[in-house]
Order: C-alpha cells, then sequence, then structure tokens
C-alpha cells in the first residue's frame, strides 16, 4: 500500500445556477484579471515607484484590460493548438472554437498580451515597455489562480513519485500510481515566487528602467517552468520530445535568452527620469 495524500476531489463546477455552469478554470481567469487589474493600477498611481508621474494614466490602463483580455484568450488557444495539438485541431477544426473544452498555452497567451501591448501602446502613443512592465508585473497573480485551478480539475498532473515525497497523490484521471502535484510546485514557483520576485524588484525602483520588469518576468518564468515540468508529465498526444525535452521546456527557453536581452537593454539605457511621465511609446 503506497503512503500517499489523499487528493481533495472537488467538482470543477464553481457554480451552477440552472443550465448555467461556471467552472473553477473560468472564475481563474476571471480573478487573474480583476485582480491583476487592481495591483496595476496601484502600481501606476504610485509616483514613487516611476520616480514622477507614470508614463499613462490609469484611466489607459482601464482601457487596455480588453485589449489583454483578448491577447491572453485568443494567444493561449491558438498556443494550444499549434504547439500541443495541431493534428487533432487540423482534423477538427470546429473544436478549436470550443474553449470550454480547455487547452490554453501560456506561451501562446504570452504573445498574445505581447501583441496587445505593441498595438494598445502605439494606438495611444505611450511607452509600450512601460506598459509591458505593469502587465508581467501582475502576470503572475493569474499564473497563481489558473494553476489551482488546474489542481482542483485533477489535470495536468505530475510525473510519478516514489516514497521520498510523502506529499504525492493519487490523482482521480491520472491512473493508479502517485504522483507529483506538480500544478502546486507550478503556482508556488511561476505564481508566488515570482510575484513576491517582482514585487520586490518595483519596489527597488525597477519601473523607473522601461523593459526591466518585463525581462525580469520572461527569465524567471522560463527557468520555472523548465524546473516545474521535470516533475509534471509531459502532454499524452506529445509525450518526451529530443533529449527527454518537453514542449513546455523547448518554449521557455527563448523566453529566458529574449528576458536577458530585455534585462540588458533596461540596463544600459539608464533610469528614467521626473521629466519623462509624458514618455511617447518607446
Amino acid at each position: 500500500m503506497f503512503l500517499t495524500i489523499a487528493f481533495p476531489v472537488f467538482d470543477p463546477i464553481a457554480i451552477a445556477i440552472g443550465p448555467i455552469a461556471i467552472r473553477w478554470y473560468a472564475l481563474a481567469y476571471i480573478g487573474g484579471i480583476v485582480l491583476g487589474w487592481l495591483y496595476a493600477r496601484k502600481i501606476i498611481r504610485s509616483e514613487r515607484l516611476w520616480g514622477g508621474k507614470a508614463p499613462f494614466t490609469v484611466t489607459d490602463f482601464d482601457d487596455f484590460i480588453l485589449w489583454v483580455t483578448l491577447g491572453i484568450i485568443l494567444g493561449g488557444r491558438t498556443g494550444y493548438v499549434l504547439f500541443y495539438n495541431l493534428n487533432f485541431f487540423t482534423q477538427h477544426p470546429a473544436e478549436i472554437f470550443k474553449l470550454w473544452t480547455g487547452g490554453m498555452s501560456f506561451h501562446g497567451g504570452f504573445m498574445g498580451c505581447v501583441i496587445a501591448v505593441l498595438l494598445f501602446g502605439w494606438k495611444r502613443n505611450i511607452s509600450v515597455l512601460s506598459l509591458g512592465d505593469v502587465t508581467c508585473a501582475v502576470g503572475p497573480i493569474g499564473l497563481l489562480l489558473g494553476r489551482l485551478a488546474n489542481f482542483i480539475n485533477s489535470e495536468l498532473w505530475g510525473r510519478t513519485a516514489d516514497a521520498s515525497v510523502p506529499w504525492r497523490m493519487v490523482f482521480p484521471n491520472g491512473g493508479p500510481l502517485p504522483r507529483h502535484p506538480s500544478q502546486l510546485y507550478e503556482a508556488g514557483l511561476e505564481g508566488v515566487a515570482l510575484f513576491i520576485i517582482l514585487a520586490l524588484l518595483i519596489r527597488g525602483g525597477a519601473l523607473k528602467r522601461p523593459g526591466l520588469i518585463i525581462g525580469a518576468f520572461a527569465a524567471l518564468y522560463g527557468v520555472a517552468r523548465i524546473v516545474s515540468e521535470f516533475f509534471r508529465e509531459p502532454d499524452p498526444q506529445l509525450g518526451f520530445l529530443w533529449g527527454g525535452l518537453t514542449m513546455g521546456m523547448i518554449l521557455s527557453v527563448p523566453m529566458i535568452v529574449a528576458g536577458l536581452i530585455f534585462i540588458g537593454a533596461a540596463w544600459r539605457r539608464g533610469p528614467r527620469t521626473a521629466g519623462d511621465g509624458a514618455a511617447k511609446a518607446a
């Protein structure tokens, strides 16, 4: 008999009103966007963090929420279709639009956010680097809630674990063997740890160097995701790729490289001054 922790079985439907069912996963997206928006407004209002007025207003960010929401959803779904299950969706194209059946990619959602930041920044003629910094600063909130929703749904579970892992679990749809609760590992690394590090950087003046938070987010997320992938079971339709790598690992490497480039560029550029509050698009 394995020594394991019993998986706390949750109902994936959080709220049901007649035929209308709201799932925990949907609430995670909604909660991440709302809480991120509130935290972003607080950051934008703090002149101390920017060394003067922020290069855009709270109203600008309020308008940006719709753009970034569409970027997350469209990018996340597109990334999943292209990177994780292209053969299936090529044969069943109508399934692409059934978002309620699940299937989102963080890396695709991240690219959707990048596109939203670029388009909105250029449209409003505001600093895309600073807008991206704020967007990345609040991103770990959504990551935390999303990974917790994965755990609640008993999906994206970890690889099999031996008796040296006392918190291993048998997931309802993961077979009879105990596994790592890798969703919680990712919630801790990609959500809690990343949020704390970025918050400390912001308090230390990182927003005065446009692009620094973008770089830190991309590089640190990439590292956290690669570490987590060592404990996470690969998607069954893909399995392990070259040399035992997973798709999540491969997609995270460019993020780390790009993040380091952004960090280096932000550091060489130097800090913004109080007179840059009305800066145009960078």
